[in-house]
């Protein structure tokens, strides 16, 4: 059997490598990865394995976005720190899930299911990861209404509603409001406010440092290498390129 791994985090990469080895020793792992734009790059080209390791929230983003560029018909294994409740998603159109941390009987049982499949003969099922991920949105939490943020001493608190773009300076993340050039940062990740904390309907990532509001778009310009550039209502003195990778999802999330 040859599988691929996809998991940002070097440990869990480790780990899960040692456990599938220890579960069966001649299992080849041919390729890991630790980024959506990477996967998709060998995806894009290479089907010449037999069963997919996939983490949810990789170094650039969450793992679904993949699933809008490379057509995949082979199992999934999802591996996910995600509660309970968003999991039943899964178990619909995936193999199996394991929650992290991985534990060897979890690995064990996983596989197993996989071995039942190919031993059936069973094809492979299309999945549409589209709509898991329309799932969990829908199981997930109410969105965001406010952030907290501090001034000094004081702590107070910033609503969405007045947010124009979240971006990020390193590991620093600062949200920007309508009326005012004063950031606040925030303590949350740009991975988090994607994939759980922003509604998607008003909010879309364009890059590994901007997030938008798109009532904060005045227009959008052509870009070199097939991008797109942002422009705001207000003045920013910071430049905003849509990634390549994101300018289909980005129109189709601007015409919807």
């Amino acid at each position: 059997m040859k599988a691929i791994i996809i998991e940002d985090e070097s440990l869990a990469r480790e780990r899960l490598r040692d456990l599938i080895k220890k579960y069966q020793g001649d299992i080849q792992i041919v390729e890991e990865f630790d980024s959506v734009e990477d996967s998709i790059d060998y995806l894009q080209s290479h089907d010449d394995f037999d069963l997919l390791f996939l983490d949810i929230q990789l170094s650039d983003g969450l793992s679904f976005e993949i699933f809008k560029h490379v057509e995949i018909v082979k199992p999934v294994i999802f591996t996910t720190a995600y509660e309970e409740y968003s999991i039943q998603a899964f178990k619909v159109n995936s193999i199996d899930y394991l929650l992290k941390p991985i534990n060897f009987n979890d690995l064990q049982a996983s596989l197993d299911k996989y071995k039942k499949i190919v031993q059936s003969r069973m094809p492979s099922n299309r999945y549409d990861y589209t709509e898991i991920a329309k799932v969990l949105t829908m199981n997930h939490k109410q969105y965001k209404k406010r952030f907290i943020v501090k001034l000094g001493s004081k702590i107070q608190f910033k609503e969405t509603s007045q947010i124009d773009y979240i971006y990020a300076e390193g590991k620093i993340v600062y949200i920007v409001l309508k009326d005012s050039n004063t950031k606040y940062m925030i303590d949350h990740t740009l991975e988090e406010l994607e994939g759980f904390l922003l509604d998607p309907s008003f909010f879309f990532r364009i890059n590994r440092k901007f997030i938008v509001k798109i009532d904060a778009i005045r227009e959008l310009k052509n870009h070199t290498n097939n991008r797109l550039k942002v422009f705001l209502h207000r003045d920013c003195d910071m430049e905003m390129i849509v990634s390549r990778e994101k300018v289909s999802s980005f129109k189709r999330w601007l015409n919807q």
